[in-house]
């Protein structure tokens, strides 16, 4: 007599549904991923403007034709070595000669929006 191998209709269905309800319990995770990106997109955009400042202070300190002036949080968008994608305004007050001010930049298009440390230097 010969031995048959194989897998019953019940240990495949079994399977099936266990595959099912992993999916289930697993999917929403990942379908709103989409603001999760837009917040990671702003926060970089907020680390590059926070270490181009305090690169463009520490130039300057060195060496007054170095860098660029700094005076409120929208002229550290020219200390970047390159443009800031538009849809991306910077805002905050005045930052005095030495000192730091918290500025902001937002992400017009998802309304996410970052802090980064701005320093001042004539």
């Amino acid at each position: 007599m010969k031995q048959q191998a194989g897998f019953t209709l019940i240990e495949l269905v079994m399977v099936i549904v266990i595959i099912g309800i992993l999916s289930a319990v697993a999917l929403p995770k990942f379908v709103d991923l989409k603001g999760d990106a837009n917040q990671a997109s702003v926060d970089g955009f907020a680390g590059a403007l926070g270490s181009a400042s305090a690169i463009n202070f520490a130039a300057r300190t060195a060496n007054v034709t170095n860098g660029v002036a700094v005076t409120n949080c929208t002229n550290i968008e020219s200390a970047l070595a390159s443009v800031l994608p538009t849809g991306n305004p910077i805002t905050g007050g005045a930052i005095a000669a030495s000192a730091t001010a918290t500025c902001t930049v937002t992400n017009t298009a998802s309304g996410k929006t970052a802090t980064f440390i701005g320093h001042g230097i004539l």
